[in-house]
C-alpha cells in the first residue's frame, strides 16, 4: 500500500509571527511600478522605489511572506553557498569581488532599514564559520580562503576551530560581520514602511499574465489588473513568459528543524559545513528575542526526485544531536530554492522580455541577500542609474564553464521520459487516505489524492508550464514539478510558479 508520510509543520518564523494581512485587488489601478510577489525581493524593491518617490503596487498570491521567504533560515552572509573558488571558475576574479561586495551591501541594507524604520526583527551581527566534515577535504578551506581574499574579503581568517563547546569543528574559516534576523518580523516592518510611503499592497491576488511594453499590464484571476510603466516579477521562479531562464537554474528542496535552546548553549553565529549535502546552523528567535532556537538546515535534493522527507528530518536531527545540545525539536519544515548553474542570481532584464519587465530568480539558498541585491539593482535599472552589479547578475548570461549547466539539462530531459513510464501505483485502491500518487490510466497520467473522507481528487499529472510529470510530496502534501519547480496543492491548485495555472481536471471514473 502507498502510505502517507508524517507532514512538516510551519516554519519557526511562521509559527511565531502574526503576518500583516492585506485585502485582494478589487479595482483596476495605475502605478509607476507593479511588483508581483510579497517576499523579500518584492517588498524590498517596493520599499526602495517608494522611498524614491515612485507609486508602487505589490500583488501577492497569498499574504506577505507566505512563500519561500517564510521558509528561509535567513542567513545574512557574504559567504557564498557555492563557495568563492567554485563560482570564480564562471565569473572570474572581478565577478567574485562584485559578488562579495553586493552580498555585503545587502546585509548592510537590511541592518540600515531595520534601524531607520524601527523594525524589531532581532537583527544581530555575528561571525560565520565554515568547516569541513570529519572525513572531508580540509584543503578546501585553503582554496576558499585564497578565493575570499581575491574577492576582497580581507577580514576572513583561518582559525583552529569554531567557538563551540561540545563540537570540535577542526580548522574553520571565520567570516566576520555576518548577520541574522527574524525574516517575517522584518517583512512586516517593510510592509508598514511601504504603506507609510504611499505604496499599496494586495494579498489574495493571483496574477495570471504579465505584459510589458509601452503600456505594461499585470492581469489577475479576478479580472482586475494594474497598468504600470515598469513591472517587477519577484516570485522566486518567474511566472511570465520567458522560457530560456529556466534552462539556467534547477529547483531544490531543502529541510530545516528548530529546537529550543538557551543563548548560553550555543554562541551566536552562522555555522556551515562543506559536506554534500551540506548543513547550515544558526540561532533563531521566536515571539520574543529571549526565546531562542537552534535552527539546522540541509539535506537538499532536487525537487520532485525524492519523497523521503521524514528520513531527511531525522538525518538533520541526528546530525545536530551529535554536535549541539539539542532538546525536543519544536518545528520542522522544508522549502524550495532555485539553484542557478553558477551559484549567482539571475537579476535584471532579459532580451526575450519587454524592456520594462524585470525579474529576480536563482537565489541558490541565499534568498535574503540575493533578494535584497535584486531590489537595489532593479531600483537602479528602473531609475536609469548605473550599477556595477548589472553584468554579474545579467540573466542573459550562459554559465558554460560549469558542468552543472549541462548536467541539469540532462536531468530535465530524463524527466520528460516519465511520459512513457508507469505510475507510482497500479490502482486507485492502493492510495491511502490523505496521500497522493501518480497513476497511469491508458495514455494519460493522473495525479490522484485520497481525501480524509475516502473520496478521490483527480487531475492531470502534466505540469501546465512546460509539460513535465509532477511528483507527490507527502511531507508538504503538494504536487511538485521536478523540471522547473512549479508546485500545486493536493487538489491541483497552483501554489508556486513558474506555472500560472492549476493542473487540469480529468474525467475518469472516481473511486
Amino acid at each position: 500500500m502507498h502510505r502517507p508520510a508524517p507532514r512538516a509543520s510551519q516554519s519557526l518564523w511562521q509559527a511565531t509571527t502574526t503576518v500583516a494581512q492585506f485585502p485582494p485587488l478589487d479595482q483596476d489601478l495605475t502605478a509607476d511600478v507593479c511588483i508581483v510577489g510579497g517576499g523579500i525581493a518584492g517588498l524590498t524593491t517596493a520599499y526602495l522605489l517608494a522611498d524614491a518617490g515612485a507609486r508602487v503596487v505589490v500583488l501577492e498570491r497569498v499574504q506577505v511572506g507566505a512563500g519561500e521567504t517564510g521558509r528561509t533560515t535567513a542567513h545574512l552572509s557574504n559567504a557564498l553557498d557555492h563557495l568563492y573558488h567554485e563560482v570564480e571558475q564562471d565569473v572570474g576574479a572581478d565577478g567574485i569581488r562584485l559578488a562579495a561586495a553586493s552580498h555585503g551591501a545587502a546585509v548592510d541594507l537590511i541592518e540600515g532599514i531595520s534601524g531607520r524604520e524601527g523594525i524589531a526583527c532581532d537583527f544581530e551581527r555575528v561571525n560565520g564559520y565554515l568547516f569541513a566534515p570529519p572525513d572531508g577535504d580540509v584543503t578546501v578551506l585553503d582554496r576558499e580562503l585564497a578565493a575570499a581574499r581575491r574577492a576582497g574579503l580581507d577580514g576572513v581568517v583561518l582559525a583552529p576551530r569554531a567557538p563551540l563547546a561540545k563540537f570540535d569543528t577542526g580548522p574553520c574559516l571565520v567570516f566576520p560581520r555576518q548577520g541574522q534576523c527574524h525574516p517575517l518580523k522584518y517583512l512586516n516592518g517593510l510592509a508598514r514602511a511601504i504603506v507609510t510611503r504611499g505604496g499599496r499592497i494586495y494579498g489574495g491576488t493571483q496574477v495570471t499574465r504579465v505584459s510589458g511594453g509601452s503600456t505594461g499590464r499585470v492581469a489577475t484571476s479576478a479580472g482586475r489588473g494594474v497598468t504600470a510603466r515598469s513591472i517587477v516579477v519577484a516570485t522566486n521562479s518567474p511566472i511570465h513568459d520567458n522560457l530560456q531562464v529556466h534552462l539556467k537554474q534547477s529547483p531544490y528542496r531543502t529541510y530545516a528543524i528548530a529546537a529550543k535552546v538557551t543563548r548560553a548553549d550555543v554562541p551566536p553565529g552562522l555555522y556551515w559545513d562543506t559536506a554534500d549535502p551540506f548543513h547550515y546552523v544558526r540561532l533563531g528567535t521566536g515571539r520574543t528575542s529571549d526565546e531562542r532556537y537552534l535552527v539546522v538546515g540541509g539535506e537538499d535534493h532536487r525537487a520532485g526526485e525524492r519523497d523521503d522527507g521524514e528520513k531527511r528530518f531525522d538525518a538533520l536531527e541526528e546530525w545536530a544531536r551529535e554536535r549541539f545540545p539539542v532538546g525536543t525539536v519544536a518545528f520542522r519544515w522544508s522549502g524550495q530554492v532555485m539553484e542557478s548553474a553558477d551559484g549567482v542570481g539571475l537579476i535584471g532584464r532579459d532580451r526575450l522580455d519587454a524592456a520594462n519587465v524585470y525579474f529576480s530568480t536563482g537565489d541558490s539558498g541565499q534568498g535574503m541577500t540575493h533578494g535584497t541585491i535584486a531590489a537595489m539593482l532593479i531600483r537602479d535599472l528602473i531609475m536609469g542609474r548605473d550599477s556595477p552589479w548589472t553584468r554579474l547578475y545579467d540573466p542573459t548570461r550562459f554559465p558554460i564553464a560549469t558542468s552543472e549547466f549541462f548536467e541539469d539539462g540532462r536531468e530535465v530531459l530524463w524527466h520528460y521520459a516519465e511520459w512513457f513510464t508507469g505510475g507510482d501505483v497500479d490502482t486507485f485502491d492502493a492510495i491511502e487516505r490523505e496521500d497522493g500518487a501518480v497513476m497511469r490510466q491508458g495514455p494519460i497520467k493522473i495525479a490522484a489524492y485520497r481525501n480524509a473522507d475516502g473520496s478521490l481528487s483527480q487531475c492531470s499529472a502534466i505540469c501546465p508550464h512546460m509539460g513535465c510529470i509532477v511528483q507527490w510530496n507527502s511531507t508538504e502534501q503538494t504536487w511538485n514539478c521536478p523540471c522547473h519547480g512549479s508546485q500545486f496543492d493536493r487538489h491541483g491548485n497552483v501554489t508556486n510558479g513558474p506555472a500560472r495555472h492549476s493542473l487540469s481536471p480529468v474525467t475518469t471514473p472516481r473511486r
